[in-house]
């Protein structure tokens, strides 16, 4: 598999680096929940091609759901994060209660994403998500590099 952040990433690679399977991939495409930025499927037989933000959110969504978040309030934690433009995924956790979202970044300041009301808090951090997919890119990277040079 080759791997480009200028290029993009094809479903099937989305879907090998992130864990999802790609009717999920899909089915996320069509209802709007992660649209690929590069290439949107225009009928049947094109391809989309996503961006490295589009990997991550697939990515964020994978893990909130895998923490046991419901898929809509996951889509909600999307459009919250959509909305906290400049926030560093990679040092920020995104905090949800039953009513709302807030973003906390490593600095201590919490962002309101929803102006929900109180609740049991589900806190998942980010930074893990960002380290584990920059370890899967670099690893098929490296694989792909290494591949390259044998056939060379």
């Amino acid at each position: 598999m080759t791997v480009s952040l200028t290029n993009g990433f094809s479903g099937p690679a989305v879907c090998r680096l992130t864990g999802v399977t790609y009717r999920q991939l899909d089915y996320w495409a069509r209802t709007g929940l992660v649209t690929p930025s590069i290439t949107a499927a225009t009928g049947s037989g094109s391809k989309r091609t996503y961006a490295y933000g589009d990997l991550l959110e697939v990515k964020v969504i994978k893990s909130l759901l895998n923490s046991g978040i419901a898929l809509s309030r996951a889509r909600q934690a999307v459009e919250c994060l959509r909305s906290a433009l400049g926030a560093d995924l990679a040092s920020s956790s995104l905090v949800m209660s039953e009513n709302g979202s807030v973003l906390a970044h490593s600095d201590g300041d919490l962002v309101d994403l929803l102006r929900g009301g109180q609740g049991v808090f589900n806190i998942v951090p980010l930074g893990g998500v960002v380290a584990e997919l920059t370890t899967t890119l670099d690893e098929v990277q490296h694989q792909t590099s290494e591949r390259e040079t044998r056939t060379a």
